[in-house]
C-alpha cells in the first residue's frame, strides 16, 4: 500500500457541497475520495455527510504526504473569493 502511495503521490482537493460551501482535503485516490464523501463508500468527512451531494471542483497532484497537508493548510486560511478564483481557473 505504501508503495503505491508513494508511486501516485498526494493530491489536494477542493469539492462544492450542495449548500455552496467549499471543502479542501488531501487523498491519494481523488475518485474514491469523491466516492466516501458521497456515501457510495465507508467514509468520508463528517462535514461532508449532511451536504451532499459533493462536486469534485478543483484539484492539484504532484504532492507527498507532507507538501500536500501543507498546502491543504494553505488553501483553508484563504477567503473564499481567492479559492473561488482558483476552483475557475
Amino acid at each position: 500500500m505504501q508503495e503505491n502511495q508513494e508511486k501516485d503521490g498526494w493530491w489536494v482537493y477542493m469539492l462544492r457541497c450542495a449548500d455552496g460551501s467549499l471543502y479542501t482535503g488531501v487523498t491519494t485516490d481523488p475518485q474514491r475520495r469523491l466516492a466516501q464523501h458521497n456515501g457510495e463508500r465507508a467514509g468520508g468527512a463528517r462535514y461532508t455527510r449532511c451536504r451532499r451531494p459533493v462536486a469534485l471542483v478543483w484539484q492539484e497532484s504532484g504532492h507527498d504526504r507532507s507538501s500536500a497537508h501543507r498546502r491543504e493548510a494553505a488553501l483553508k486560511r484563504l477567503p473564499r473569493n481567492r479559492k473561488l478564483a482558483l476552483v475557475n481557473t
